[in-house]
């Protein structure tokens, strides 16, 4: 186990913890592509104090973390801000949406677009297919006068940022933007009075391409954070709570624990809670994704913001704020669109560099063209072009994009990516490991089969074994004795009772001393077993039951069979994992012939058995010292040791919170599908990551030799870098595509 991947697993929140120091995430506003977040990134990495820095371009979040104590937040705002950008604060504890950044983006970037694009249309074809009327003088100073909007009002934002750039000693993406336009403008001004040839159309038509295509990156962006904003509108606003026997409408946030809240038909559950009065069923489609509601009565579990569907319920509250699952949810999904993973490492630093690099390349262009084949006009066109199909936007924008859409689609799904490490480490993935009890089965026994001996009655063998159990400790004990009252009524009374093995239990019912417990201990008491007994037990063992026996007045009367029934869709569950490459295994306590009996009714390819609760790291160890990379798959205390240990930990949700915060993986839900379909999504989503990268570095590594070869028109560089960026953005959209298979 590596200490990195122990680092892995912390918990998740708004605050986070690295050694000593505390964490906080801030808003980071004014970038505008991946170099502008790198660069951010790396200046505050370098402050005093600061242990950690990550900038995530598409989230425009900003993740600190801090060496010890506390960060300088307005020391760092100051430094960002002379930087030319805005650091923001965000509340992490009660998270609202904040007005929507990306609606007013888009609104500006839309109402810039309609006065290019006609603007641009009338200048290209007075440029290009007016012939000799688009050669008249007022037809040239016509197309200046058209293009002076659309370069200075409509091309604001990227003349505005170079500008700070350049007063920061610094470039990003405008000022590539900034200079071939405005060289372009330059140019064609000069051309007006000297009477030589326009390039008006150039800038006008880089402009407007480019604002066009901010205008369908800010719209998609938005599409891909709306998982986050629906997530926060689910919660209730108002909660009806009952004071001094009267009922008061309060906000939400004025909720403590312990208030009993009415919740009526229709009306959404305000904070989590326990049920203490009425039967109704709520829709928990928002948490788990499932469609079904589920009764709720006295001493269950509701959880805020599902909605109660039929009857009135009384609930106490359990948690409020920040400690609700709503809010825990939300966390996890901030936490994990905010991380970056390796790969994008490795964009933003070629991004940091990219743009002087760029800037250099278009000289030499310049440079090359004028000196070495004497033709300046050229020159500009290929620095202009170079200047202007370089895109570290896409770069930028590649992995984000991609993780926000991803595990947005998840939490829709009701599966959790909490750690973006995740995405990588499933496709290494070659063993799935389930934990059997509440994992695989539903973890709660029932009897399956009663047979009594020749001459005997199953419902005698039943009503004295349950009464004996009835005052059992043991988990079957107590269901056996539960089914028995269950069925055949109220149990006579057992006195006497005693368990001297830990074998077995004795009692007396009905002035018969009664022993209950396994064949090898009513052997040792005396107790005979009928061949027709024996013949039982071998058969229903053999099917993986847990099989008890009863004795009285030295002969065994009867056997009952008890399992944990194997929920209905985990033969299919693990069809499907097999259907993806991956090989099955079971952890449980049973013993071995009780194990595999399971495991072939299920189709699981290797059973670990009799495996004490403390021993189940180890297991997984074992299997990843014979070279499997392992994904453990459980809901219980016991099961957070492994599930650390493991390459890939899957909570499942109806679990404990110890098993969900040791987890790469939490499923809201208890169906088993959501296993191969969380691996599946995880997939998917770093393979959206590898195309989008492919794209934007493919994309540069081709076009900007081509332009500063004059092999591309300059028009054709701002449209096709514009559509580098959509292009990222649309194929990372195709995760909202996602379905479960069932």
């Amino acid at each position: 186990m590596t200490s990195e991947h122990t680092e892995q697993h912390a918990p998740a929140g708004g605050a986070r913890r690295s050694g000593s120091g505390t964490g906080v995430e801030l808003l980071v506003e004014g970038m505008t592509c991946g170099s502008c977040a790198a660069r951010v990134q790396k200046k505050l990495a370098k402050q005093p104090g600061v242990a950690e820095a990550e900038v995530n371009f598409a989230s425009k979040r900003a993740t600190l973390v801090a060496e010890s104590g506390e960060l300088d937040v307005p020391g760092l705002q100051r430094v960002v801000s002379d930087m030319g950008y805005e650091l923001r604060t965000i509340d992490t504890e009660h998270p609202e949406p904040d007005g929507d950044p990306e609606a007013a983006e888009q609104r500006m970037w839309f109402y810039r677009t309609i006065v290019a694009v006609p603007l641009t249309a009338i200048v290209l074809w007075l440029a290009m297919f007016a012939g000799e009327l688009g050669e008249h003088p007022a037809a040239r100073w016509t197309q200046l006068a058209l293009t002076i909007p659309v370069q200075f009002w409509v091309g604001w934002p990227f003349l505005r940022g170079m500008v700070q750039r350049a007063l920061q000693r610094s470039a990003n993406m405008d000022t590539l933007i900034g200079l071939g336009t405005l060289a372009a403008f330059g140019y064609s001004v000069v051309a007006l009075f000297a009477g030589g040839f326009l390039y008006f159309e150039v800038a006008t038509f880089i402009v407007a391409a480019l604002a066009l295509g901010r205008y369908f990156e800010a719209r998609a962006r938005r599409r891909a954070g709306r998982a986050i904003t629906a997530l926060l509108e689910l919660g209730a606003k108002e909660a009806t709570v009952l004071r001094d026997g009267a009922e008061v409408t309060v906000p939400v946030e004025s909720l403590a624990i312990g208030d009993h809240m009415l919740v009526r038909p229709g009306e959404k559950i305000p904070t989590d809670g326990e049920v203490v009065d009425g039967v109704s069923a709520v829709d928990e489609s928002m948490l788990t994704g499932e469609s079904v509601p589920v009764e709720k009565t006295a001493g269950d579990i509701a959880t805020g913001a599902t909605i109660n569907t039929s009857g009135v319920l009384t609930v106490r509250a359990t948690a409020v704020g920040a400690d609700t699952a709503l809010s825990r949810i939300v966390r996890m999904v901030q936490d994990a669109q905010s991380g970056k993973a390796p790969m994008q490492r490795l964009a933003d630093r070629i991004s940091a560099v990219f743009v002087p690099a760029v800037i250099v390349v278009a000289l030499g262009a310049l440079l090359g063209w004028t000196v070495l084949a004497g033709d300046p006009v050229s020159g500009l066109v290929a620095a202009v072009a170079v200047l202007i199909i370089a895109c570290p936007c896409a770069l930028g924008l590649a992995t984000p994009i991609a993780i926000m859409v991803g595990t947005g689609r998840g939490a829709e799904l009701g599966v959790l990516i909490k750690r973006i490490e995740t995405l990588e480490r499933t496709k290494q993935i070659t063993t799935v490991v389930f934990d059997k009890t509440g994992t695989l089965t539903h973890g709660e026994m029932t009897i399956t089969d009663i047979v009594a001996a020749e001459g005997g009655d199953d419902n005698e063998v039943l009503r004295r074994a349950g009464a004996v159990e009835a005052g059992s400790e043991h988990p079957i004990g107590r269901a056996l004795a539960a089914v028995a009252a269950q069925r055949l009524g109220e149990l006579p009374t057992a006195h006497g009772f005693d368990a001297p093995t830990g074998q077995g239990v004795r009692a007396d019912v009905d002035g018969t001393t009664v022993l209950v417990g396994r064949r090898s201990w009513l052997v040792e008491q005396g107790m005979t077993v009928p061949e027709e007994v024996e013949e039982a037990i071998l058969r229903l063992e053999d099917d993986g039951k847990t099989v008890v026996l009863a004795g009285w007045q030295g002969r065994v009367r009867g056997a009952v069979a008890m399992a944990d029934t194997v929920k209905d869709n985990a033969a299919a569950t693990i069809a499907e994992l097999h259907d993806i490459g991956m090989s099955v295994a079971m952890l449980t306590g049973d013993n071995s012939r009780t194990a595999e009996a399971i495991a072939r009714t299920v189709g699981i390819d290797r059973v670990l058995a009799e495996v004490h609760p403390g021993d189940k790291r180890a297991e997984i160890e074992r299997l990843q010292s014979e070279g499997a990379v392992v994904a453990m798959v459980g809901d219980g205390i016991n099961d957070a040791p492994a599930l650390v240990q493991a390459d890939l930990g899957i909570a499942i949700g109806t679990g404990t919170d110890v098993a969900i915060e040791s987890s790469d993986i939490t499923l809201m839900r208890s169906d088993l599908h959501g296993v191969p379909q969380s691996i599946r999504l995880a997939r998917r989503t770093y393979r959206t990551i590898q195309q989008n990268l492919g794209w934007a570095f493919g994309y540069n590594v081709l076009a900007i030799p081509a332009a500063a070869a004059a092999l591309l028109n300059p028009m054709v560089a701002g449209a096709a870098m514009a559509l580098s960026s959509i292009s990222v953005v649309l194929n990372a959209l195709r995760l909202r595509r996602f379905e479960r298979r069932h």
